[in-house]
């Protein structure tokens, strides 16, 4: 019987300096809605200030986001030194496809920009579904507008 465990990966290289980059990461509840509000309706921070470990946010999706229209996460872990954070997500529309859904976000200096590595490891629901390449294109999708974003201000 096949494994309905899997890992996706992906890195994208950014023009903003990974400090910035990172703040901007890290101050995604106020500046996704604002910034991007095609793709998020609202960010609420439930338990804890938004940034640190165990801290609890609902996400409200906009159109742009495919599948998924309300999730919500917890912070694992933070590694401010390496700008890296954990988190999962525990509610919402995603744990209908998959049974757990872990990612790990990383911003690391390359030349003048970043590096930015996002990988996620999930356990489908069932068999049929499909690898989460639709959640790894928004991400990087985001990843781009919070370059421009960032690059802009």
């Amino acid at each position: 019987m096949a494994s309905n465990g899997g890992k996706l990966e992906v890195e994208i290289e950014v023009k903003s300096p990974s400090q910035k980059f990172w703040e901007g990461i890290r101050d995604s509840t106020t500046i996704f809605p604002n910034a991007f509000p095609h793709d998020y309706k609202s960010i609420d921070v439930l338990e804890g200030d938004g940034k640190a470990v165990g801290s609890v946010r609902l996400i409200t999706y906009s159109e742009g986001s495919p599948i998924v229209k309300v999730s919500k996460e917890t912070i694992d872990a933070v590694d401010e030194a390496n700008k890296s954070v954990a988190y999962k997500v525990i509610d919402g529309d995603l744990l209908k496809y998959y049974k757990s859904f872990k990612c790990i976000l990383t911003v690391t200096p390359k030349g003048d920009g970043s590096l930015v590595k996002w990988s996620s490891v999930y356990e489908k629901a069932h068999e049929q579904i499909p690898d989460p390449s639709l959640i790894k294109d928004f991400a990087v999708k985001n990843f781009q507008e919070l370059d421009a974003y960032v690059l802009a201000n």
